[in-house]
């Protein structure tokens, strides 16, 4: 039988961790502690600190030092290798402020989708990418701070206890849906060309689409990692323009080196390529307030990338795609690359635009399997649509038929 591990710092943490074990023992699941903590203290926890820490790169001499940041940041890294050497995890469960939050959730990101994860942190009501990043955890704020067991605390940690347990007892059934399938990236600027596209495509594939926020692009690569998508139509790269130029939407620095590790099928565009995101209008830095800016909503304020940045930006994705391993088509809409780069719109830059073009044709290695295609089209144009889907028949079959 999968057990449930309880997993946190049992020297700070112990009576609320142990209050998660004891309710899911009630409800007849085995349960696996699973001590986090760099104190060096004794532990009661069924997996043992040292035993964690052996997980580590380095080894145990890693993890327990003098230096408490450093100390938990080797705990973490620990973690996440240990949680992949286990096979009777049935899901996972924590809880703890900052410090616990981060060494817990790593491991957690490292399980697949679909396998419970359950956090209790203090820091559920802020911020939670950091936490959550691509992954499917689930996150409850803790209300009280996780010290002690109080009237407030008890409730909270029984109904994470609770969840953690109906996920477990009550899995979610295999999908029925035998269609391979296919990840997309999508903005709002560029939806009308990934919906053209997913129509002409869902009879044959799952279509997947991710919203190009940073994490979409993480959450896309982190299937294909898993070896859960067929390929990519990567419509939307918008995420490396706030990488380049310091937005609030970066997928970081790794963006499309998934495509490098796996020889998966990769058509590609510039969809958004001419806008870096923040937040409300007060939140544009200092530094940019004499840009090309504009007010998407309320909450989301859009500026413009200029003829350097899109250098820049053109020369991370030609290097990007020169590493790939499977065959790749990259498809450059001449006509704008999002709904506000046309003539008469805000973002419309045709010189901004030829720089990226440029940059990426100057640096692109081409070859048999490899193409640069230049279309006299705006990417929301059906006929660009048309491009990408016959673009993604091309490379997708003769590499099925390889599979095979």
């Amino acid at each position: 039988m999968r057990a449930a591990y309880v997993v946190g710092t049992f020297d700070t943490k112990g009576r609320e961790l142990f209050f998660l074990r004891q309710c899911l023992d009630r409800l007849g699941l085995r349960v696996v502690t699973v001590d986090l903590s760099t104190s060096g203290k004794t532990s009661t926890a069924s997996v043992h600190p040292r035993e964690v820490a052996r997980h580590h790169p380095r080894g145990e001499t890693a993890v327990f030092g003098t230096d408490r940041g450093e100390s938990t940041a080797a705990m973490a890294l620990a973690f996440e290798a240990f949680v992949r050497t286990r096979r009777d995890l049935g899901g996972i469960i924590s809880a703890g402020g900052s410090g616990g939050t981060s060494m817990a959730s790593q491991g957690m990101r490292a399980l697949p989708i679909g396998c419970p994860k359950v956090m209790v942190s203090t820091m559920a009501s802020g911020d939670t990418r950091p936490y959550v990043g691509p992954s499917d955890i689930c996150m409850m704020y803790s209300v009280t701070d996780v010290q002690g067991i109080n009237r407030i605390s008890e409730k909270v940690l029984a109904n994470a206890a609770h969840a953690l347990a109906g996920m477990i007892a009550h899995p979610a059934l295999a999908s029925e849906i035998a269609k391979p399938a296919l990840g997309l990236t999508m903005f709002g600027v560029t939806t009308p060309c990934v919906q053209a596209v997913t129509k002409r495509l869902e009879a044959e594939y799952d279509c997947l689409v991710f919203h190009a926020t940073g994490v979409g692009g993480q959450s896309m690569e982190k299937l294909a990692d898993s070896g859960l998508l067929a390929g990519a139509i990567d419509v939307s790269t918008t995420e490396i323009a706030d990488e380049i130029a310091g937005g609030a939407l970066s997928a970081g620095p790794t963006r499309l080196d998934v495509f490098a590790r796996h020889a998966l099928p990769y058509v590609g565009s510039c969809g958004a390529l001419d806008m870096v995101n923040f937040g409300a209008w007060d939140t544009v830095p200092e530094r940019f307030r004499a840009r090309k800016l504009y007010r998407h909503n309320t909450t989301v304020t859009l500026m413009r990338t200029t003829v350097d940045e899109n250098r820049a930006i053109g020369a991370f994705i030609a290097a990007k795609l020169n590493a790939m391993r499977g065959p790749v088509r990259f498809l450059i809409p001449e006509g704008g690359v999002s709904a506000i780069d046309r003539p008469g719109q805000p973002f419309h830059d045709p010189e901004a635009d030829r720089a990226l073009f440029a940059a990426i044709e100057q640096d692109f290695r081409g070859g048999i399997d490899r193409k640069l295609i230049r279309l006299p089209l705006h990417i929301n144009d059906e006929a660009f649509a048309d491009a990408l889907v016959a673009a993604w028949r091309e490379i997708a079959q003769p590499a099925a038929a390889r599979r095979a």
